[in-house]
């Protein structure tokens, strides 16, 4: 079978490798279309020969160990399993999930939506019909302005630098849209708008609890993104890091943060199993038009494309949200 593995930073190739062999407990499944992650970006840049990426996999069972049970040969699943840029991927059943007949398998593939379900879980609705903003509206942030608005949240603001995005995010449900200089004043707490950031304990002639947001979540992994985010918090809000930062260490204005008393959280799921039970909550979410995130995977790859795939992908190249490998 075909596999793809990296001869070096951003330059792979595509080998034969031997079907691999299951025991009685796997399935083993042929990869209809593996999604393209940005986590896997500067990997791929700084990659050493041998590497290999791809862990968004959805396909058809083909054979099944003698003990698995739920699954017969020929259905669709998705889940959680590594590896996927090739033809086949053994898979494990508990996570591993059939796919809904009403969804098509651009939309199935279920691990980065299994992730903003982790990432919309960690933030708190106060109140149905509260506001959040997201910063950064790739493919991520696109989910996340849609999930947010299945959860209540009446005024999803979305912010990011191309225009294009924010008209992604409009489709996907955003109630306003922002480039970060566009944004209104009142949006921003910072120490160009706090006036009196001190601690005399008389009070602040800014409302820093009104300036800025409760709730604010960052999809950018950039450090610029991260900063901006951080401004729109108001005193004692929450921000969530879902943006993916392993490109190099970040500094921030620790001292604002600080001031601002407000709440930092990880929205990233290392929790594989919990994770896997969040694939088969997205899919019914979706199969069941609750949750309305649907065709945003736009541009479809071969094995042989990968590495044009990836240059599309970082310049949001035709107006790229998310990428698909196909091995056919």
């Amino acid at each position: 079978m075909k596999q793809l593995i990296m001869e070096g930073p951003k330059k792979s190739k595509i080998i034969e490798v031997d079907i691999p062999k299951i025991n009685e407990n796997q399935l083993l499944v042929k990869v209809i279309y593996t999604g393209m992650c940005h986590s896997e970006y500067y990997p791929w840049c700084t990659a050493k020969p041998g590497d290999v990426f791809g862990h968004e996999t959805v396909g058809i069972v083909a054979d099944k160990g003698s003990q698995v049970t739920g699954f017969r040969i020929g259905d669709r699943v998705t889940g959680l399993g590594g590896g996927g840029y090739k033809e086949y991927i053994v898979m494990e059943p508990a996570k591993t999930f059939l796919v809904p007949e009403n969804l098509t398998s651009e939309d199935a593939v279920a691990e980065p939506l299994a992730c903003m379900m982790s990432a919309a879980e960690r933030v708190d609705t106060e109140r149905v019909g509260d506001t959040i903003v997201v910063v950064g509206t790739g493919y991520m942030g696109l989910g996340m302005v849609s999930l947010f608005r299945a959860r209540g949240y009446a005024n999803v603001i979305a912010v990011d630098k191309r225009e294009v995005a924010l008209e992604n995010a409009k489709h996907y449900g955003a109630t306003e849209c922002y480039r970060p200089e566009e944004l209104p004043e009142s949006f921003l707490l910072n120490w160009d708008t706090w006036e009196k950031p001190d601690l005399t304990r008389d009070g602040h002639k800014t409302d820093i609890f009104h300036r800025g947001f409760s709730n604010v979540v960052e999809f950018t992994g950039t450090p610029d993104g991260l900063a901006l985010a951080g401004e729109l918090v108001c005193a004692h809000g929450r921000l969530g890091i879902a943006g993916f930062h392993n490109d190099g260490p970040r500094t921030v204005d620790f001292k604002l943060w600080n001031m601002k008393a407000m709440t930092m959280y990880n929205c990233h799921e290392r929790r594989i199993e919990y994770e896997a039970t969040l694939c088969e909550r997205a899919l019914r979410l979706l199969a069941q038009d609750q949750w309305r995130f649907l065709g945003a995977a736009r541009h479809i790859y071969s094995l042989k494309e990968f590495d044009r795939a990836n240059e599309d992908m970082a310049v949001h190249r035709d107006n790229f949200i998310k990428g698909l490998v196909t091995c056919e």
